[in-house]
């Protein structure tokens, strides 16, 4: 009877204790195991596509969302952020222009994913699309080259190009079908490479040098217009002042016979006190200064160096 009760009591003793801290990690890892199962990560810079019995829908906020495991639902992921896509049409292609001359062009694309649902349902894939991106800016860039001339792609007058007008016409034309088609938003469309083929370098380079010198041909007609329009003008208000100082001229004659006439009255009275005068005149004109001459005294005006000349002139 005490050793029943003996080994009772030793049965009761060896009952091990609940492992509490074993138990919570084994929840944990349960529960970090279900949550990787039934949820995943969208990160900031991704789109997700959810294919759930092939019907899809988009997911575009970041976070963590609920899932239905594989294969019942499976989660594609596409990069939202912008991209420079250049593909087989971003290197040298030949295009003709309107005036049908050969010119390269290698053109970009700056687009990202808008409608990732969409893109999804066509093309499956990025690289995909992309691909089809490239046949329609291939088509897009030849038909809008075909609509310009060559002098608007490559000229020496910067005015005359429309580079960035045929950018924009490209990009407009490449706008609709992308986002219709495949889900794609065009930012930009740039041409990042331009060149003609060698074989026709030298006629293009001969042709500009034509160009510039007609240019320069007209530059210089103008010049020799302006040039005399200047010398007609300067002609014609020479005309106009030779005129005017002539008029003056003959009024200022004018006004000195009238007041040379009254002296005239004088001297006809008088013809010995002019012919004094008008040899002081000439005398002040040849003698300017102290002058040493050797002359005859009897040769007029210099007969009035004489002595008693004023009365040889008064007797006469």
């Amino acid at each position: 009877m005490s050793d029943e009760k003996h080994t009772h009591e030793h049965g009761d003793g060896d009952s091990a204790p609940l492992h509490w801290p074993t138990i919570l990690l084994g929840l944990l890892v349960a529960a970090i195991f279900l949550t990787a199962i039934f949820s995943f990560q969208l990160k900031s810079a991704q789109y997700a596509v959810v294919s759930t019995f092939g019907k899809v829908e988009s997911v575009t906020e970041p976070g963590l969302h609920f899932r239905i495991p594989y294969p019942i639902q499976k989660i594609f992921y596409f990069d939202n952020r912008q991209r420079c896509f250049e593909g087989t049409v971003g290197r040298m292609e030949e295009t003709y222009t309107a005036d049908k001359q050969n010119i390269i062009v290698g053109v970009y694309v700056k687009y990202k994913i808008a409608d990732p649902e969409r893109l999804f349902n066509s093309e499956r894939t990025i690289e995909e699309a992309e691909k089809k991106l490239n046949s329609l800016l291939r088509s897009d860039k030849d038909q809008i080259i075909g609509k310009y001339a060559f002098s608007q792609f490559i000229n020496t007058n910067k005015d005359e190009m429309k580079l960035r007008l045929i950018e924009e016409d490209i990009k407009n034309l490449l706008v609709k079908p992308a986002m219709d088609l495949y889900g794609l938003q065009v930012m930009d469309v740039g041409i990042r490479s331009l060149g003609i083929p060698q074989k026709v370098t030298k006629d293009v380079i001969n042709r500009m040098k034509s160009e510039r010198q007609a240019a320069a041909e007209i530059f210089l007609g103008e010049g020799k217009k302006i040039a005399k329009n200047i010398k007609t003008e300067a002609n014609r208000k020479k005309r106009n002042i030779i005129s005017i100082a002539t008029a003056k001229a003959k009024t200022i004659r004018a006004v000195g016979d009238a007041e040379a006439a009254a002296y005239y009255a004088v001297f006809k009275k008088k013809p010995e006190l002019a012919v004094f005068l008008k040899k002081l005149d000439s005398l002040k004109s040849i003698v300017k200064s102290r002058t040493v001459l050797v002359l005859d005294t009897d040769t007029a005006p210099f007969d009035l160096l004489k002595p008693n000349s004023e009365n040889l002139d008064t007797k006469k």
